[in-house]
């Protein structure tokens, strides 16, 4: 029963990282922490949509939060969360390099 509910949390956990926008900022924030107003200039967009997006990662444990004045400044939780996405994305450039093999040989 311990078990399922570690699955479960763990998939909370990857929903959270499922948005080309979270990995961005998650990419972003490998080099430290960054106030909102920063983080938005580089990844441009609209505030609020940022904002949810920076409130879901969170809550889920992925982003730390502080505020200083009036910006809220952002990093990441572990650098073990920039390595997790890290490994994901060496899995994707793998998997792309055998399928352009594939269309190669076709």
């Amino acid at each position: 029963m311990v078990q399922k509910e570690i699955f479960r949390l763990h998939a909370e956990v990857c929903k959270a990282l499922s948005h080309p926008l979270r990995i961005e900022v998650i990419d972003i924030l490998q080099e430290g922490e960054l106030c909102f107003s920063d983080i938005l200039g580089v990844t441009g967009g609209l505030k609020s949509n940022l904002s949810q997006h920076l409130s879901v990662m969170v809550k889920q444990g992925i982003l730390r939060m502080r505020k200083e004045g009036t910006c809220n400044y952002y990093r990441l939780s572990s650098v073990k969360v920039a390595k997790a996405c890290d490994l994901m994305r060496e899995v994707l450039t793998e998997n792309l390099k055998k399928h352009r093999m594939i269309l190669e040989k076709m």
